[in-house]
This record gives C-alpha cells, sequence and structure tokens, in this order.
C-alpha cells in the first residue's frame, strides 16, 4: 500500500484537512460553512486534496435543498503511530487519520535503561501491531517522552529521570528506524492534546493539564496551540519549590513538589509509614509484595486507611498550592489532572480543588472546573498521533 507522500499545498487545504480529522467525513458544503472560501475556490481546493489522495470521496450528503453534495474523508488508509514513553512503562498504538485508536499495547519499562533499549522494545511493539493487521505501515508517528524536548530537532534537554538520553536524536533515529517522519514532544504536552482531541479539553482554547506520574508536569494549552516556552522546558512544575529548604530533589535543588508529592513520592511516604507502623493496610501489602507504589496506597485508602487518606491529602494540598499560582498567573479556563497518580482520585481531587479556591483569586476561580482527565492512559498516544498529524496536515 502507498505510503502518503503528498502535503497539503496551502492553508486552505491544511484547515479541510483538519477539519475532516477532528470532525470525521463531512460534505462540500458544510465544509463550506467552515472556512472563508468562495464555493468555486472550495471546490478548485477539495479536487486538489481529492488528487492527492489524502481525502476521498464518500457518498452523497443529505441534501441541503438543491444538488445534493459529496461527502469527503480523510484517505481510510492513512495510518500513524502514536509512542508515548513514562518513567516506568510504554503505550504504543496505531490510529486511522481521525485519530481512532485501531489497537493499543502497553507494557512495563524503565525509562533509565536508556534509549536504545527503551526504543527497541517500542519498535517490537508496533511491529506487534502492524501483524496483528491493523497496519501495513505507517504514514508519521508521534513520540512522548518524560523530559524536556528541544521540539524543532526532536532531542531530550538535560532529563532529570532519564540518564543517557541528553541531546539523543529521537526524532532521527526513530524516523530511519519506521521510514516515516517523527515527530518528539514531551509526554504531558501530548496528553493535553489528546484530552483537546478527544477527551475533557474538546471546547477549551486555554487551559492546564497536570500531569502527576512518577514525576509531576504541566502541558500549557493558549488559544488552543501547545505553548513550550523558548527552550522546551515550560511546564515543568514539579521542579517548582513546594517545601522551602525541604527533601533534595533528582535535579539537584531542595523542596521541588515532584521531592515531595509524585508516585515516587508518595510510595516512598507509604513505605516509611508502612515500616513505623502507622497502617495495618499498608504494611500488609508490603509485606506481601516486597515494595508499595501509588496504586497501593490507592487501594488502601479505598478501604478507609486513615495514613493512606492523609498521604494523599497532603500531596493534593501541596500540589494545588503550586496550581494556585499558575491559575492567578494564567487564569485558564480548565484544568485536567492526569497520569498514574489519578488512581488516588476524587480524595486527591478534592484536596487540590480545596487549595487552589482557597488561595487563588475569586475572579480566577469563579468558573473554573478542575477535574479529572477522560481519556487515562490513551491521552497520551492520541496526543502523539495529533502531534505528527498537526505535522503532516501542514503545508510543507
Amino acid at each position: 500500500m502507498r505510503r502518503m507522500t503528498a502535503r497539503p499545498a496551502n492553508a486552505h487545504q491544511a484547515r479541510l484537512l483538519r477539519l475532516l480529522r477532528d470532525g470525521g467525513p463531512n460534505s462540500r458544503a458544510q465544509l463550506g460553512d467552515q472556512v472563508d472560501l468562495s464555493r468555486s475556490k472550495l471546490a478548485v481546493e477539495v479536487d486538489r486534496l481529492l488528487e492527492t489522495e489524502l481525502v476521498v470521496a464518500d457518498g452523497l450528503a443529505a441534501s441541503r435543498g438543491g444538488r445534493r453534495s459529496h461527502n469527503i474523508r480523510l484517505n481510510p488508509h492513512l495510518r500513524f503511530l502514536g509512542v508515548d514513553i513514562g518513567a516506568t512503562s510504554i503505550d504504543v498504538a496505531v490510529t486511522n487519520a481521525e485519530l481512532e485508536i485501531l489497537g493499543h499495547l502497553n507494557q512495563p519499562m524503565d525509562v533509565r535503561e536508556g534509549p536504545v533499549a527503551v526504543f527497541e522494545q517500542a519498535l517490537a511493539m508496533a511491529a506487534k501491531l502492524k501483524a496483528s493487521g491493523v497496519a501495513e505501515g505507517f504514514d508519521g508517528a508521534g513520540i512522548g517522552v518524560p523530559g524536556p524536548v528541544r521540539f524543532p530537532e526532536g532531542v531530550p534537554v538535560a532529563p532529570p529521570i532519564m540518564p543517557g538520553w541528553d541531546g539523543f536524536p529521537v526524532r532521527e533515529a526513530l524516523s530511519q528506524e519506521l521510514g516515516c517522519p517523527v515527530m518528539v514532544d514531551n509526554d504531558v504536552n501530548l496528553m493535553a492534546m489528546g484530552e483537546q482531541h478527544a477527551g475533557v479539553a474538546r471546547t477549551v482554547a486555554d487551559f492546564l493539564c497536570v500531569k502527576i506520574g512518577t514525576g509531576i508536569g504541566c502541558g500549557i494549552v493558549v488559544g488552543g496551540e501547545v505553548y513550550r516556552g523558548t527552550t522546551g522546558s515550560a511546564g515543568d512544575i514539579g521542579h517548582i519549590q513546594a517545601v522551602p529548604d525541604g527533601r533534595p530533589c533528582a535535579c539537584g535543588n531542595r523542596g521541588c513538589l515532584e521531592a515531595h508529592f509524585s508516585g515516587a513520592a508518595l510510595a516512598r511516604d507509604a513505605t516509611e509509614a508502612a515500616q513505623q507502623g502507622l497502617s495495618a493496610e499498608l504494611a500488609s501489602r508490603l509485606e506481601a509484595n516486597g515494595t508499595l507504589s501509588a496504586a497501593d496506597v490507592a487501594a488502601a485508602a479505598a478501604t478507609g486507611d486513615a495514613t493512606a487518606l492523609d498521604l494523599i491529602r497532603e500531596g493534593g494540598t501541596r500540589t494545588g498550592q503550586v496550581i494556585a499560582g499558575l491559575v492567578s498567573f494564567f487564569n485558564p479556563g480548565l484544568v485536567v489532572i492526569g497520569g498514574g497518580v489519578t488512581g488516588l482520585g476524587h480524595t486527591l481531587l478534592a484536596a487540590i480543588r480545596t487549595q487552589v479556591y482557597r488561595q487563588s483569586l475569586p475572579l480566577a476561580t469563579g468558573n473554573l472546573p478542575i477535574v479529572l482527565g477522560e481519556l487515562g492512559p490513551t491521552a497520551g498516544v492520541i496526543g502523539a498521533a495529533r502531534l505528527i498529524s498537526d505535522h503532516l496536515f501542514s503545508p510543507a
């Protein structure tokens, strides 16, 4: 099967492709209602897209009173690969051009093993998805990594939890391996893009997406576009100081939010509490498994364990303090909380909300929803597919 070689020739074609991606098959007449083009100009641009085979005819549309218009849709054979690398696991998915997931795999993985080992695993998972029949090849791939990325080059930059990754040419190396264009971004930005495309942020132009996993980061969306900052490190809120002269952090500073509340910090605090005899529930889990994770704390909290609930509330309060500062500064229309630690659920959410509403000005919080993400582990891979489609559906 022919892989995608064409790109839109101008901004009008790019807009049409994105409308079809986000809204699905549509008639020429309905597309004309959404773009600022005359009927004749629209017809020319659609015909050119049909010639490229980026879009295909899809039957007759419902009549609007005159001659029936033809539906068009993105080519159903287009395939995008989404790879979301976390600190302790990896998600790989194949989507169609409308970013619907056709196949999805998740496996445990330690990002500290380095880029060569991690990408061997990612490529093996992609090959497994191809073998299942959901794709013969890929038209493009989006990759998320759990650290800052120099976006134009697709290169991780000094990521604190990713030894061996600094300067690794992710975009170039994977493009050669996969034989298609590749885009790379921070995993939290991709989570934000996923929730924007298919989740809780579909109708919001300005929002924050806070990912609480092994570490903590924040995707910033302004006017519908991810804001990455000058060097790609925007949203690195895990290294905002939450406790003056507090615990040492992996970044070399003390008192960072991430050092006091994250998946790793919560596991450490829960282990200390179990060893000190403060929680029989956590102690029994530690004895049974040898280690504790955020999931164990969530399970203990679900049984009403007071120590587990206190750990979650304390972490939520600290996170809420930092988010309150962001809300006062940025004035978003929505705050989304996602990541592995969201298994802590509404106890965590309530603590964050309480702190933000208490600390930020009423004008900023009066109509501010603070909600859990809708998409769970698929947010990142949908965001990764969205990232590469944004690139491919832009004029070359």
